[in-house]
């Protein structure tokens, strides 16, 4: 089916283009411009107003747990009505990140997103948080389920994955932890720093070993200090290295997120860390083996103040960016489209408004409210069936 998409202010890390239009085939973008189409709107089998809002590519989430009152932990259904809570935010790619578990229950999660993965291409993959973390960084992870990377054990995960283990969270102190980014690395994982004490001299080391980002800088890890800076720092002064930020108002700062987007300029990944509370309510949710509790739409620890992922989706975060990082539209959406698509290698597909990209595309009002969402060139329902 050929759709055309018109009148539009577009919006992707390239800039803003006004009375901007758009073919899609299948899944496929054909081409853009601006001013008056190739096609004329009733010539199309399927033509878009869209009316003077903004159009976007479809945002790409690196880092989430579940979100509509659906975890990712337990199981196929619940991922695919997670994912679908999520696309209805602009979500349009997103990769399945899990936490700490005994590795025969990580094995059997991997199983089960590979055969997700196989048959949604909205779904990219895999992302484990854990169990290689750093007891004293743990966050929400269940430390009875921590341990020390061993190269065998790599092999298992990459061969339960089948090739669909995106990225693997690792604390580079640990020993035999840039042997692991090594063997991660030559077989295509994004490998990420965090949940980590890494000095400024041990994140680097990891970075020189080919990890490429930096999971929710900030959180869970030493923040910067004028005589120990720290993994943030040596992140800042990686120009290979993207960094992950959880910006819901309360993980980090808008004045903090501002600073990094200025100290890392296109390195910036916004992430939601969601659990399955993201576009629910109040109470208490599983994460793995722990609960989090939620009350005024903050995810904690149950009995702690410990932060237990969050609430939040990327529309949401945009909103954030814009309107109190003071962050410019165009690196905003950068940083939920290109930015994340670099780092897992997949640029050449995903996060623009151009020919040859994927076909998703999110409409925005004025207010960056999301109002319609296309994926892989079909729509999104806006609401549950």
């Amino acid at each position: 089916m050929t759709i055309l998409f018109h009148g539009a202010q577009k919006l992707d890390a390239a800039g803003q283009v006004d009375d901007f239009w758009m073919t899609v085939d299948g899944g496929t973008i054909l081409a853009t411009g601006h001013g008056r189409p190739p096609l004329a709107p009733g010539a199309a089998e399927l033509a878009i107003d869209v009316g003077g809002r903004w159009l976007t590519p479809g945002f790409i989430d690196l880092h989430g747990h579940g979100g509509g009152g659906h975890s990712y932990e337990d199981g196929a259904e619940e991922i695919l009505a997670a994912t679908a809570a999520h696309r209805r935010h602009g979500t349009t790619r997103s990769l399945i990140s899990f936490v700490a578990n005994p590795l025969a229950e990580l094995e059997a999660q991997l199983a089960v997103v590979a055969t997700l993965a196989g048959a949604d291409p909205l779904i990219l993959g895999s992302h484990l948080e854990g169990p290689y973390l750093a007891r004293e960084r743990r966050g929400a992870h269940n430390a009875e389920f921590l341990r020390e990377p061993q190269p065998a054990e790599i092999d298992r995960l990459l061969d339960a994955a089948r090739g669909t283990l995106r990225q693997l969270t690792l604390a580079p102190e640990l020993p035999n932890a840039l042997e692991a980014t090594r063997i991660l690395v030559e077989n295509g994982v994004t490998v990420a720093v965090g949940h980590t004490e890494a000095t400024l001299e041990q994140a680097q080391a990891a970075f020189d070993e080919g990890a490429r980002l930096l999971t929710h800088a900030f959180n869970a890890m030493p923040g910067i200090h004028h005589r120990a800076p720290g993994p943030v720092v040596a992140a800042f002064d990686d120009p290979r290295v993207v960094l992950e930020l959880i910006l819901d108002g309360r993980h980090v700062h808008p004045s903090v997120a501002a600073l990094a987007f200025d100290s890392a300029p296109g390195r910036i990944a916004l992430v939601t860390d969601a659990t399955a509370a993201a576009g629910s309510v109040d109470g208490d949710y599983s994460l793995g083996s722990v609960t989090v509790a939620v009350r005024d739409g903050v995810a904690m620890l149950r009995g702690t103040t410990t932060l237990a992922g969050s609430t939040l989706t990327q529309d949401a975060a945009l909103r954030v960016a814009i309107r109190e990082a003071g962050v410019s539209p165009a690196d905003a959406i950068a940083a939920l489209t290109t930015v994340p698509a670099g780092v897992l290698g997949l640029e050449h597909r995903y996060g623009m408004l151009a020919a040859g990209f994927a076909a998703d595309a999110v409409i925005l009002d004025h207010a960056l409210t999301v109002q319609a969402v296309w994926a892989d060139g079909r729509p999104i329902p806006r609401a549950a069936t």
